[in-house]
């Protein structure tokens, strides 16, 4: 019998990503930035601040791991929590340690542009089309209904 080992095939990938990534940051200098950080720095950049929700719906992120990010980079000093315009809006906003990174991040994520080019000529599809086309099937025929669909009546939960 096969069982499928997509999940952990999926984890080491962005473990082999999200590794090197992390140590090419700490070779420039960003010993404490971390790749989860890098959506809301880029909805910072274009913004003075922003809601979770904002950061949510342009990451396509899930709200607890945003929120978990966003904490995380508060203790770091990147970025401060403010009030909005009603009381009970919490916003995002760049602190001045987190602006002065901006330039040397930008640099980076050139550099990890390129060399996700040059992983696309190794490969027969570009990743980034072939995640992308798998994230919309699953958007519109969700795993676990493929899944679901495949087990007898007899073992799903009554």
């Amino acid at each position: 019998m096969h069982y499928s080992q997509l999940g952990t095939r999926l984890r080491h990938l962005l473990e082999l990503l999200d590794g090197d990534v992390s140590k090419s940051y700490s070779a420039c200098g960003l010993e404490h930035y971390k790749p989860r950080y890098t959506p809301v720095m880029r909805a910072l950049m274009h913004k003075r601040d922003v809601t979770i929700g904002e950061i949510v719906a342009s990451a396509r992120l899930s709200q607890p791991a945003v929120s978990q990010t966003v904490k995380d980079m508060v203790t770091q000093g990147l970025v401060e929590l403010v009030t909005g315009s009603d009381a009970r809006e919490r916003r995002v906003r760049l602190t001045r340690k987190g602006i002065l990174l901006l330039p040397r991040l930008k640099a980076h994520w050139l550099a990890t542009v390129y060399a996700e080019k040059t992983l696309n000529t190794e490969l027969p599809i570009p990743l980034s089309d072939l995640l992308d086309t798998a994230i919309n099937a699953l958007e519109k025929h969700p795993f676990q209904d493929r899944i679901q669909g495949q087990i007898p009546a007899e073992i799903k939960k009554r």
